[in-house]
């Protein structure tokens, strides 16, 4: 049975809710009328349809190393220095429409603080994009503090959490969801870890395609 990602069942249950309503009132019509009801019962079924494989949460086998945070592909890897992390190299994963949507821990950690910045809904590849909604995560783990940060962008308009302060995740454990897909970037401390397994271009799965290794 395939798992439904926590926060993309309300919309699955409205859409075939809708639908259902639809239908039935396409049997106390006629004409004109029941057809253009038939069209609207087609187009809800079809986001139905739409909506279940948006909101899968499949589960997957844990990489080795620091794993990808979302599905989709790199577009951005830079080297720069942080205000929470230091010197940083942050990886910002795209995520289409098509992907997985639920976003994975990096590593096991202890979440330490999540900070939720409303903002705009640009697309989420215009530099403008930084402005936009988004819920920073700071994770405390044997390479010191990471960060994670999820953005919305111009379909994506809610970003759901799936973790608290204090609580505690294993690798791969699910971090939370962007209802849509847009982007998230990871920062690592550059001097904890080995040159990057990923480069620009490369897809990834997130808690299974590993994007980096720890310094022994």
């Amino acid at each position: 049975m395939m798992r439904i990602a926590k926060g993309g069942l309300s919309w699955i249950f409205t859409s075939l809710t809708i639908a259902v309503l639809v239908m039935v009132i396409t049997l106390f019509v006629s004409g004109l009328v029941r057809i253009l009801f038939l069209a609207c019962f087609l187009l809800f079924f079809v986001v139905f349809c739409l909506l279940i494989v948006f909101f899968r949460d499949p589960e997957r086998p844990v990489g080795a190393g620091i794993v990808a945070v979302a599905d989709g592909k790199i577009r951005e890897i830079a080297l720069m220095h942080d205000s929470e992390i230091g010197d940083s190299t942050k990886i910002s994963t795209f995520m289409n429409v098509h992907n997985v949507h639920v976003n994975r821990m990096p590593l096991g950690g202890t979440i330490t603080k999540i900070t939720h910045h409303p903002g705009g809904h640009r697309p989420a590849f215009q530099k403008e994009s930084e402005q936009n909604e988004r819920v920073v995560t700071l994770i405390q783990t044997v390479i010191g503090v990471i960060k994670v940060v999820q953005i919305a962008g111009t379909v994506a308009r809610r970003i759901v959490p799936y973790v608290k302060p204090g609580g505690t995740l294993q690798k791969g454990g699910r971090l939370g969801l962007i209802r849509l897909g847009s982007r998230v970037d990871v920062y690592l401390p550059t001097k904890k870890i080995k040159p990057l397994a990923i480069q620009v271009h490369d897809r990834v799965k997130a808690g299974e395609d590993t994007i980096a290794e720890l310094h022994d």
